[in-house]
């Protein structure tokens, strides 16, 4: 009788427990190893994050928000100077930021905008440069870029010693990544000049997200290194540093269906940004997958509709006064 082959034990961290699978091969020829489980490199989660939005109506629900309340907000900006000075933090590959630029350009015609942008990927700032080179209504605006984050902005700001003030300061979607959410806004919030506006765009509690994270947090694992934060926990943050704010609420849906599929490519790639993992469905223990599979389906995170599960992505634009 062949001896029985040695098992190699296989670690997968999470954040609740780890599992240690045993791996035998099928023919007895040699033994195989499952890949352990990783955060998403900057590349990879390029690649998930462009699947999470060519399925969810994130960019649409901001489109609404630059239609119905955008106007009114840049219309105050300026104080009637020649030149307005706008930063975007964390601005990735240049949509948003463009389209709030052309809603600037056309509260205040004539008028020069000076846009400043920090951006961590290269590989954004490539396709934001790219996009401006293709925008013909441009010409009024001139374009910088800080290849840094905005810590690293933040340092190199303070050691030059001498603030830039800004008139219109965003921060889409970013703050989940930075490592003192608190000591950033209110870094950005001194870099506003009078009358000046900073506008976060951030997760809302109504949001499946905010569910997921504060009653399934076990569901989640260890690999995923982003802040789960949202609307509440920024206007704690600016109600403690006695900033005025408004929040605007808007509706917001993302398409996770194929996450249940099994071998969808698709929906391993939603997945993979879901829980900032490479390959979750593939790598992940069996029991954590279903935990957070059975999580995403709960009421409080997703809903049916016309046999689709859309999950919860209500977004909070909160306006900040300087």
């Amino acid at each position: 009788m062949d001896p029985v082959p040695e098992m190699k034990r296989n670690r997968f961290p999470s954040m609740n427990f780890e599992a240690e699978i045993l791996t035998a091969p099928h023919d007895n020829s040699e033994l195989y190893v499952i890949p352990s489980m990783r955060s998403l490199t900057a590349e990879e989660y390029v690649e998930a994050f462009k699947s999470f939005l060519d399925h969810s109506t994130e960019h649409q629900c901001m489109d609404e928000f630059n239609k119905k309340e955008l106007p009114n907000i840049m219309a105050g900006l300026g104080n009637g100077k020649s030149t307005i000075n706008v930063l975007g933090v964390g601005s990735g590959t240049g949509e948003q930021d463009l389209k709030m630029i052309r809603i600037l350009q056309a509260a205040h015609p004539g008028v020069l905008i000076d846009n400043e942008i920090v951006e961590p990927n290269p590989q954004h700032v490539a396709a934001y440069k790219e996009l401006v080179n293709q925008a013909p209504d441009l010409e009024n605006v001139s374009f910088s870029w800080h290849q840094l984050t905005s810590s690293e902005y933040e340092q190199q700001v303070k050691e030059k010693g001498a603030h830039k003030k800004f008139d219109f300061i965003h921060m889409i979607q970013m703050l989940y990544r930075v490592e003192d959410i608190a000591s950033t806004i209110k870094f950005f919030h001194s870099c506003l000049d009078h009358h000046g506006k900073l506008l976060i765009i951030i997760l809302s509690d109504s949001s499946g997200w905010a569910s997921l994270w504060k009653k399934y947090r076990h569901c989640l694992p260890s690999t995923d290194s982003g802040h789960y934060i949202t609307s509440n926990s920024i206007a704690d943050i600016l109600k403690r540093l006695g900033i005025e704010y408004h929040i605007y609420e808007f509706p917001s849906g993302w398409d996770i269906t194929e996450c249940f599929m099994d071998g969808d490519l698709v929906g391993g790639c939603m997945m993979d940004f879901l829980t900032g993992t490479k390959n979750f469905l593939g790598t992940a223990p069996p029991g954590l997958r279903r935990q957070l599979q059975e999580a995403l389906c709960q009421p409080e995170c997703s809903c049916k509709k016309d046999g689709r599960i859309i999950f919860s992505n209500n977004l909070s634009m909160i306006v900040v006064d300087s």
